[in-house]
This record gives structure tokens, sequence and C-alpha cells, in this order.
């Protein structure tokens, strides 16, 4: 695996942080194929990120290909916080979180409840100040890496109401990826701001990957709260929208989303609002499910503003 240094660290390629619903790691070799060409012909100046989530394929599109700069925003105030703490604090967060991990691993099972939850409480009542926090970042990260299933959850109040899961040696932190994601973001500016802010970065040497929240299956497989606000079908469409100016500006663009023919086949919503681009599906494991049997293979679909030659199951 290639390696690079910082900070006299010996450390190998970022990965995400942070686990995150909806993540695309188990993607990256299928979305491959799906990237413009133009990213490997040195085209494409610009990458943008409207919802970074777990930022799976920002460290491969930074690292895999000559991308100058790169312009990343998520409505999740505490996610864009974690980001700029890594990538400007790196060595205070290490220090918390090593904290953090040593009393998590040396803990009972009733006393990392304990501990879980009074952070969770911390978390959740501090007042939140403007600048960076790294102090809430660790908690953040905490949380993550040891509440149920990995699931990052608010309710109407904003405030993080996920349990604690139950682990026998969990890795809270990873010291030598988070050295090399701080190395990646030198060259990414982060934004707490709603998706349609990046269309202020957008231009005709950008290669913009859109990854909203997706629109659910069913009623009961509905899981929208990576903030307190919903993401229905009418934010879609305005998506959508906001789709169209992209392309018009000259950008390259490429979206995900569920592909809502895995129950109905007569579902064409996506069908008919990207009528005028180009539609494929992929294949992936949905990996939030309380029950095995809820994350088998399922296809999910791209849609590009340029042809895909790979694109075997085009719509």
């Amino acid at each position: 695996m290639r390696k690079t240094a910082f900070n006299d660290v010996s450390v190998t390629l970022a990965r995400p942080f942070v686990k995150w619903a909806g993540g695309k790691a188990q993607l990256l070799d299928t979305f491959r194929d799906y990237y413009p060409r133009a990213l490997q012909t040195g085209r494409v100046k610009r990458y943008i990120e409207p919802f970074v989530g777990g930022g799976a394929v920002l460290f491969d599109i930074l690292q895999s290909y000559n991308v100058k700069e790169a312009f990343v925003f998520d409505i999740n105030e505490d996610l864009i916080n974690a980001y700029n703490v890594v990538k400007y604090c790196v060595n205070e967060l290490i220090e918390i979180l090593s904290f953090l991990e040593r009393e998590y691993l040396r803990a009972d099972e009733e006393e990392r409840k304990h501990m879980y939850y009074d952070i969770r409480n911390l978390y959740n009542n501090a007042n939140k100040q403007p600048g960076l926090n790294v102090e809430r970042a660790a908690q953040f990260i905490f949380l993550n890496h040891t509440c149920f299933n990995g699931l990052y959850r608010v309710n109407k109040a904003g405030l993080f109401n996920v349990p604690a899961g139950r682990y026998k040696n969990p890795k809270i932190y990873d010291e030598e990826n988070l050295y090399s994601v701080s190395n990646v973001l030198k060259k990414v500016s982060i934004f707490a701001a709603d998706y349609k802010a990046s269309l202020n970065y957008v231009d005709k040497d950008s290669f913009v990957y859109i990854d909203p929240p997706y629109r659910p299956l069913t009623a009961t497989a509905r899981f929208t709260s990576y903030s307190r606000y919903d993401f229905t079908d009418d934010d879609q469409i305005e998506l959508a929208q906001v789709f169209r100016e992209m392309n018009k500006m000259g950008a390259l663009l490429m979206l995900s989303n569920s592909d809502p023919k895995n129950v109905d086949l007569n579902d064409s919503f996506f069908d008919e609002l990207y009528k005028d681009f180009h539609i494929y599906r992929v294949y992936a494991k949905r990996s939030i499910n309380a029950k095995a049997d809820g994350r088998a293979s399922i296809s999910e679909l791209i849609v590009t503003n340029y042809k895909v030659k790979r694109g075997v199951y085009e719509i």
C-alpha cells in the first residue's frame, strides 16, 4: 500500500474516519467505472461534494487523480466541525481520543454503558460555540464508534439519541489514518452549509458528486435523520433542479440514490426526474439494518450528465 509522510509519521492512504449511513466505501471499485474520463486526463481541476458524509469518494478522488482543489459541504455542523478539527488540530484531537479509548477499553460492560451515556449527555447539553471545538469533535467520534451499529441519528430537537452499542474491543480512533486524512484535507475547503451553497463554486472545470439522503424504499425503511430535517420527495425534486443548473454551468455531474424499482417496478420517480440524463444501476449491500436479512444486495442508481461506456445497466 502506498505511504506518505506527515509530521514525521508514516501514514497509509486516507479513508473515512467516521462510520456513516450510506457511506460509499464498499462501492468505490464500482464508482471508479462511472467517474468522468476527464478525471484521468487532468481536465478536472476542482472537485465538489455537496453532501460529504463520511467522505469515501472525496478521499478516493483526491488520492487517485490530479485535482487541485476541493470544496465539500454538509448540513451536519458537528460532522463539519470534526472534519475541520482533523484538518487543523489533529494532534490535540488524537490526545483526547487516546484518553477516551484507554478509559473505555479498560472498563467492564456496565462501566462502558455509563461512560457512553455520560459523554452523550455532555455532547447533547453543551452550548455550541463558533469556531473549532476539539473536545466536541472527540465526543462526536467517540459516540460514532461506540453507539449502536455505528448509526448517526438525531431527534427533531437535534439531540443525538442513538443507544450504546455492545463491542468487545472497538477501535475508537486510528492515529495513522487521522494523520493521513489531515494531510489530504489540506487542499479541501470545508463548509457547514446546505448543498445549494455549492453552486457558488461550480465551474466548467468541476466534477460534482452528489450523494443526498436516499429516498426510502418503504415507509418502514425510512432513514433521513442525519440532521433534524427530513429530506422529502419535494427536496429530491428541488435537488434535481440544482443538478440541471450545474449541468448548464458546464460541470461534470454524478449523483447516487436509491432505486425505487427494487420494491415497485412501476415507481418511475427518478426515471422521470432525471430523464434528460444517463441513469445506471449498480448493486450494493445496505449496512444499517438490525436484521441480517435486511442487508441483501439491491440496486442503487447512478445518474450522470456524461455517457459512461461501462454502464451496462443504463436505463
